[in-house]
C-alpha cells in the first residue's frame, strides 16, 4: 500500500510526517503489550503523523500512541470514570476531545470512535484505510452520521 500516496490522493494539503523510527514502532508494542495492526504500522512506516483539515491529528505519531494510550489505560482516575481502554489501540482524533482507535481485543480490523462526554464507542469504519478514506475528505463529526 502506498499509504503516502492515498493520504495526499484524498486531501492535498494534508501533512505527513516522515517515517517512524522501527524503535518507535516496538516501544508502542512493549509500552501497551499488544501488537501494531499491519495496516497501522505500515502507515507509520511511511508517514509518523497526518494532521488534517483544522489541524485535526488524523494519525498520531507512534510515540504519541504509546503516550496516550499508556495514560489512558494508567490513570485511576479514569478508570473510575471510564470502560476499560485495552480493548482500544487509540491512534488519532477529531480535535474536540473524541478518539478513534483500532480494535485489540478481540483482534479486528475495525476503527472506533470513543466519545470522551457518554463513554460511547462507536464503529467508524472498517479498518485505517477505510478510516482514512472517511476521514481525511469529510468535514465535522463525519463518524456520528
Amino acid at each position: 500500500m502506498n499509504w503516502r500516496g492515498l493520504v495526499l490522493g484524498l486531501l492535498p494539503e494534508a501533512e505527513l510526517a516522515g517515517p517512524a523510527d522501527e524503535a518507535d514502532l516496538a516501544e508502542v508494542e512493549r509500552v501497551l503489550g499488544q501488537a501494531l495492526p499491519a495496516d497501522l504500522a505500515g502507515l507509520l512506516r511511511e508517514c509518523d503523523g497526518v494532521v488534517g483539515r483544522h489541524a485535526t491529528d488524523v494519525v498520531w505519531s507512534a510515540r504519541r500512541i504509546a503516550r496516550d494510550n499508556a495514560e489512558l489505560r494508567g490513570t485511576p482516575e479514569l478508570a473510575a470514570l471510564y470502560m476499560p481502554f485495552e480493548p482500544l489501540m487509540f491512534f488519532g482524533d477529531n480535535g474536540g476531545g473524541d478518539l478513534f482507535g483500532v480494535v485489540r481485543t478481540p483482534e479486528r480490523p475495525d476503527v472506533f470512535a470513543w466519545d470522551h462526554e457518554s463513554d460511547g464507542r462507536s464503529w467508524a469504519a472498517g479498518g485505517v484505510e477505510d478510516y482514512l478514506r472517511r476521514a481525511l475528505p469529510a468535514a465535522g463529526d463525519w463518524y456520528r452520521y
